[in-house]
């Protein structure tokens, strides 16, 4: 038998170890934003089209027919849908209690956790084994309820004035350049691949580099926060055991839902994602539009990504445990 190339070594070795590499770039970027705090305005640029990049490589890795017949399965995208806007906004409501006395932290809390992610969510559900081509499917029907829910349950949770921070064009953008631009050119490229050797090199590249593309995205977004939020990290450290209690009973939640409505393992895996992540790299600009004595709520909004990032980094491993491959569907 031939030896292997190295570059498959490489590549089989990051895809074993990946939890731990996952874990060190955030260390490095954690490191960098803290050593050098002038570095942050330069990695903030950085995230969007590291963020383009990596779910490129992901949805270039989903067959389009995949797509197409995921989003027929009206039973995952009910269960998506019910999880993220009739259990979690409840979720999200009983832990922001805890922060009611401070406006801008609740506000924080609220605008981040009410928010189903929409972008690197798919990837971390595919690492863990679940149904990201359903997922994908899914991402436009989230993010368009999110748009018209968001501002009917600030209007429940916080009354009138929260209204006037609600801001469209933010979740469109980010829909467009991380959800369109990167499926359209994963689509070209698929097309491409079928008839040309350079599509399906690149095909080949893109799902060897998915390890370390994760690696830049992680580090970038952690390097551009962690110095800002340092420097509130006594306010802020009354949202971190929200944040992770939200994961842990989101996790629950998703998983007791998708058993009760007996969908397959990676289905389940999906839903548990879904519930888990946020969107919180769309939602910040909405935060940094508030006034002065709100400012706070942007840094309990970049706090949740911190936290949310380890705690992907873990369920990756622990998801698929909770959830086995085992699990039949009806």
């Amino acid at each position: 038998m031939p030896p292997r190339p190295t570059m498959t070594r490489f590549v089989e070795w990051w895809d074993d170890h990946q939890v731990a590499l996952f874990l060190a770039a955030i260390a490095v970027g954690a490191i960098v934003g803290l050593a050098l705090p002038p570095a942050a305005p330069g990695l903030e640029v950085a995230i969007e089209p590291a963020l383009m990049l990596l779910l490129f490589a992901t949805f270039l890795g989903v067959p389009l027919v995949e797509v197409g017949r995921a989003f027929r399965d009206a039973r995952f995208l009910v269960t998506v849908l019910g999880v993220n806007f009739l259990l979690v906004p409840l979720l999200a409501w009983g832990l922001s209690r805890f922060v009611a006395d401070d406006q801008g932290l609740l506000l924080g809390v609220l605008l981040v956790l009410l928010t189903p992610c929409i972008d690197y969510v798919i990837v971390f559900t595919g690492l863990a084994g679940g149904a990201r081509a359903r997922l994908l499917a899914a991402a436009p029907l989230l993010m368009l309820v999110q748009i018209l829910l968001l501002p009917v349950y600030l209007l429940l949770f916080l009354g009138p004035e929260a209204l006037g921070v609600i801001d469209v064009e933010p979740f469109a953008e980010a829909f467009l350049l991380l959800i369109v631009v990167p499926l359209a050119a994963a689509t070209a490229v698929q097309a491409l691949a079928r008839r040309r050797r350079a599509g399906r090199m690149i095909e080949s590249i893109m799902a060897a580099a998915m390890v370390p593309l994760m690696m830049v995205t992680l580090a970038v977004v952690v390097g551009s926060q962690i110095a800002a939020v340092g420097t509130e990290a006594l306010t802020l450290l009354r949202v971190v055991p929200i944040y992770v209690a939200f994961v842990v009973v989101a996790v629950v939640v998703g998983g007791v839902v998708s058993r009760v409505v007996r969908l397959d393992a990676p289905s389940a895996r999906a839903v548990v994602f879904s519930a888990a992540t946020r969107n919180s790299l769309v939602v910040l600009p909405l935060a940094l539009a508030l006034p002065t004595p709100l400012a706070i709520a942007s840094l309990a909004v970049v706090t949740q990504t911190l936290v949310e990032l380890l705690a992907m980094v873990v369920l990756v491993r622990i998801v698929p445990r909770l959830v086995p491959a085992t699990r039949a569907s009806s």
